[in-house]
């Protein structure tokens, strides 16, 4: 078989959030806002907080665990760990490196990708290459977030929005025809100041000043964000069936990034999709960035919402600016998640 011909799809998945719960009605105690004015504008009616001492590697490492023993395979048999987070414990060693020492992966590669809530997206992209070429057999594909470290709990226009979570998944071979078969990827730099946390790097190092400042946490031009994920996760998700030769009729699943519910609906909307093929649990855990799609993806799995042969859209967008979609021809016959 030639490596053009491998097909490459999702062996195992898992996710895992803390068992910490905000609600809507707990952050009427902390900001001005209230429960109907977070819902009407976003859907979002509860979150995940993880606790102090809880790293996202933490999380990481609990997905990662249930997506390997979904997928029916040891940690020494992966060839290498992707995490996509913008939230990593450290600059460095890489969220990846202390996964793979967590699992005892001593066999694999391991890299962070930063590419915001689109993250898990361009890793599963990036990862199927690794297989595609021949090169890997195993990948490990994780978006993981602790986000609540890094809001700024006054500001209540961002912290009523973010969650914490992490979503995990294996990629391995599979027969022709099935597994990703379609994506997209995209960047607009030009825009990446409308979503940042603009300190702690090598232009604003931390000091009393940016501290001071409030430069530690996450900065959002919420009305033009707003704007671009509409007019971008529907041209995305368009872009990547173009890609596999498909049309939006062909569509069974839309597993979209879980921000804002009118942004899904949007996206649905495109794509000509009723609401009861597009997967949306942002009420539950709001908007866990680079955590989002792959948490959302389980659970569909898992509640028996995909089967073997299904066309699944992926799509998400992020900071950066970045977008990315993926198709997949879902290839698992026995999608039993414990």
């Amino acid at each position: 078989m030639k490596a053009n011909d491998i097909g490459v799809g999702i062996l195992g998945l898992g996710c895992y959030v803390p068992e910490k719960v905000l609600t809507n009605h707990d952050l009427e105690k902390m900001v001005d806002t209230s429960d109907e004015w977070i819902v009407e504008r976003t859907g979002i009616r509860e979150r995940r907080i993880a606790d102090p001492d809880v790293a996202t590697s933490d999380l990481a490492t609990r997905a990662a665990e249930r997506a390997l023993s979904n997928a029916g395979i040891s940690a020494d048999e992966l060839d290498l760990i992707i995490v996509a987070t913008a939230t990593p414990d450290m600059f460095f060693p890489s969220v990846a490196c202390l996964v793979q020492d967590n699992l005892k992966a001593t066999r694999a590669a391991a890299f962070d990708l930063v590419a915001g809530c689109s993250g898990f997206v361009y890793g599963l992209t990036v990862g199927a290459q690794f297989i595609k070429t021949g090169l890997y057999k195993k990948v490990l594909v994780i978006g993981a977030e602790t986000l609540s470290k890094i809001l700024d709990w006054t500001d209540r226009n961002t912290c009523v929005l973010f969650g914490d979570g992490a979503g995990a998944a294996v990629l391995s071979e599979t027969e022709p025809g099935y597994g990703l078969i379609g994506f997209h990827l995209g960047a607009d730099g030009s825009g990446g100041d409308l979503l940042k946390l603009p300190a702690g790097g090598s232009r604003l190092p931390p000091s009393v000043e940016t501290v001071t400042q409030r430069l530690h946490f996450v900065h959002m031009n919420g009305n033009e964000v707003f704007k671009f994920a509409v007019r971008v996760m529907g041209e995305a998700a368009v872009k990547a069936l173009e890609n596999a030769g498909l049309g939006h009729q062909d569509v069974d699943c839309l597993i979209p990034h879980q921000a804002n519910i009118r942004i899904i609906q949007s996206a649905a909307k495109r794509l000509k999709l009723p609401m009861d093929k597009v997967i949306v649990n942002v009420d539950k855990y709001g908007n866990t960035s680079a955590a989002s799609i792959p948490i959302a993806l389980e659970e569909a799995v898992r509640n028996g919402r995909v089967k073997k042969g299904d066309v699944v859209v992926l799509v998400g967008f992020g900071a950066g600016l970045t977008w990315a979609s993926c198709v997949i021809k879902w290839c698992k016959e026995d999608n039993t998640i414990a």
